[in-house]
């Protein structure tokens, strides 16, 4: 995955609280083996830490304003993008957001866009405090998407992914669908309490992997603000990690890897091959139309 050099990046999309002090009660869930399991109850990739109880008992309803501001003084163009990760985020917010802005509209829609919260450690949302084992989560309370870096390291170490930036970017593009939901309203279908291989939640899940490809089908050819794609160049070895990704976190091969053996009936955020599938067929097609998880 290439960014264009001189494109300006708009870091006004990423809030970047990176080594602040959340005050607020203990955190209930915690990193190491904690953060594994919360990964394997079916966090990873989530709509908040409140939905399973998994927040603190303090009351910050926001994350910490002492921030250090990594990337509005470091991430200026795509050239930066290239370099350095957390740039990369940022350019990747960017082309999602780009996308979208561009999509509603011709389905007589309106996007409002959704900031990404960068952290370390823990973090203060609208859902409710939330430590760095819960993984990536978009909050519909506050409309953002958390991600702490360090989880992109856990994706290869802990669930065997091979990681790459397409796989980064995978996962940023998955949390976006997320809000897109939250947009059309189809988000809080996946909140009844249901597990299984055929519930809602499951079901809200593939489709934000849906929405992934199909932002990913139009990443080279969705014009930023220069009049240009921010994204230059997608290559296959890309998209196949991103499936790599999907697959790495499919319910079935956490449980396998974590218990030796799938239970469906517990299942949140589909199998393997569900995963890859259902972002394969936004890829392919490039028509959110085609995502509809629910038929």
């Amino acid at each position: 995955m290439q960014f264009d050099d001189d494109a300006e990046l708009d870091t006004s999309e990423v809030r970047d609280v990176r080594g602040s002090r959340v005050p607020g009660g203990r955190a209930t869930v915690g990193g190491g083996i904690a953060g594994l399991i919360a990964l394997f109850l079916g966090l990873l990739f989530g709509v908040g830490p409140d939905q399973l109880g998994l927040t603190d008992s303090g009351d910050e309803p926001s994350a910490s304003s002492s921030s250090p501001a990594q990337v509005q003084e470091s991430c200026r163009t795509g050239k930066d993008a290239n370099a350095r990760e957390d740039c990369r985020t940022v350019a990747v917010v960017n082309s999602v957001q780009d996308y979208w802005r561009q999509e509603f509209p011709r389905r007589q829609g309106r996007y409002t866009p959704a900031r990404t919260v960068l952290f370390t450690g823990r973090v203060g949302t609208a859902c409710g405090a939330a430590s760095s084992a819960v993984g990536p989560f978009y909050c519909p309370g506050d409309r953002q998407v958390y991600l702490d870096l360090g989880f992109f390291r856990e994706l290869r170490t802990n669930f065997g992914a091979r990681g790459g930036p397409f796989a980064q970017a995978y996962v940023v593009a998955h949390e976006y669908g997320h809000h897109v939901q939250n947009l059309m309203g189809t988000l809080r279908r996946a909140q009844d309490g249901r597990t299984g291989e055929d519930s809602d939640a499951v079901r809200v899940e593939l489709q934000a992997d849906c929405y992934a490809g199909v932002w990913a089908h139009h990443a080279t050819r969705t014009p930023a603000e220069s009049g240009r794609p921010l994204i230059t160049r997608l290559t296959d070895e890309d998209v196949r990690d991103g499936l790599d990704a999907a697959a790495a976190v499919g319910d079935d091969r956490i449980q396998e890897r974590y218990q030796g053996r799938g239970t469906p009936e517990s299942w949140t955020h589909g199998s393997a091959r569900q995963r890859q599938e259902w972002f394969q067929q936004g890829f392919r097609t490039g028509d959110m139309a085609r995502c509809d998880t629910f038929r």
